[in-house]
């Protein structure tokens, strides 16, 4: 059979694999001798929005097909680098060099109308496929009615179904359910505003001798990930201000603002789901041969110094692991 490409990429989440996703895989696979499947949020911790592994969405892809089609389907990890566009393409494109070595025919394949679209206009040089929205079909609502219900809707392939039904049984799944309870009831408090709210907070970025000052979440939300030291604005507060007590709240350090070096506003419009929330991050890089004693207090069950080789993606909170990648330009 003739081809017309030797590779097709299909960027997305896949949160879960539904039947649209199915419909532009199918076609892709009617085009090209490969199908690449890069699967983005991989370095995520189980969330409301992005609540499946990698090993378990390419389960849910490959499980979708039959054994001679899943053979020519090749799922890659991509990582969220939600502060460095250049950083994800340069991740793009090391993980489409290293499972294609630099030959053959290589396109871009995606729905219209929504995140593909932005994905196709970013790699000019590849040959661009846009096919017509799935039924309007979007993860979100599938998610949410998962969630919220327990409802596992039909316009998913069966392998889709399956593991959603194994895994509504798990820990994950109870956990990730009161998640959710809980931002909805958050979101309930602020119904009846006359516009949708925006949130201010304000977070602490302190490094010592390769190490950042975390914090591990209490409460309903976020428990057990790690977060940078910070919380909500108070109405009479300074932003700078606000970080300082914070800090000194979840963790006992006492820094001062002469110590703080940077900040930078970040604000990407998705970054919470709770609600529009715009954070403040203040930097301070202290000295001395001994890290200071830290001890978790507030909303942090535990306060700690990590190696900064061992920050991990997976275990952080929100978008606090990127902050810090951008922040620490690593």
């Amino acid at each position: 059979m003739t081809y017309e490409f030797d590779y097709l990429v299909f960027i997305g989440r896949f949160q879960p694999f539904h039947d649209g996703h199915k419909f532009v895989v199918t076609e892709a696979l009617q085009r090209a001798k490969n199908v690449i499947m890069l699967i983005g949020s991989a370095n995520s911790p189980r969330t409301i929005k992005n609540p499946f592994s990698f090993d378990e969405r390419k389960q849910m892809i490959l499980g979708t097909f039959d054994d001679v089609e899943s053979a020519r389907i090749h799922c890659l990890p991509i990582d969220d680098t939600l502060y460095n566009d250049h950083q994800w393409l340069y991740n793009i494109q090391s993980a489409l060099h290293h499972q294609t070595q630099g030959q053959g025919r290589i396109g871009i394949i995606g729905h219209t109308k929504d995140d593909s679209s932005y994905y196709l206009s970013l790699f000019p040089n590849w040959s661009a496929i846009e096919l017509p929205s799935f039924e309007n079909l979007s993860a979100t609502p599938l998610r949410k009615a998962y969630f919220e219900q327990g409802i596992i809707d039909e316009r998913m392939p069966d392998a889709s179904q399956n593991f959603l039904q194994s895994f509504i049984s798990t820990p994950d799944y109870m956990r990730l359910k009161q998640e959710y309870q809980h931002i909805q009831a958050f979101k309930a408090e602020w119904k009846d505003a006359p516009y949708p709210p925006i949130f201010c907070t304000a977070d602490a970025l302190v490094v010592q001798a390769g190490h950042v000052l975390m914090i591990e979440r209490g409460g309903e939300y976020g428990r057990g990930l790690w977060a940078l030291p910070g919380g909500f604005l108070d109405k009479d507060e300074k932003w700078i201000n606000c970080a300082l007590r914070e800090l000194q709240e979840e963790t006992g350090l006492i820094i001062h603002k002469d110590q703080i070096k940077l900040q930078e506003i970040f604000d990407a419009p998705d970054r919470s789901p709770r609600g529009r929330t715009i954070t403040n991050v203040f930097y301070a890089e202290l000295t001395g041969d001994t890290l200071p004693d830290v001890k978790g207090g507030d909303d942090a069950s535990r306060a700690f110094w990590l190696p900064l080789r061992e920050l991990d993606g997976k275990r952080m909170f929100e978008d606090h692991y990127s902050i810090i990648m951008k922040m620490l330009g690593l």
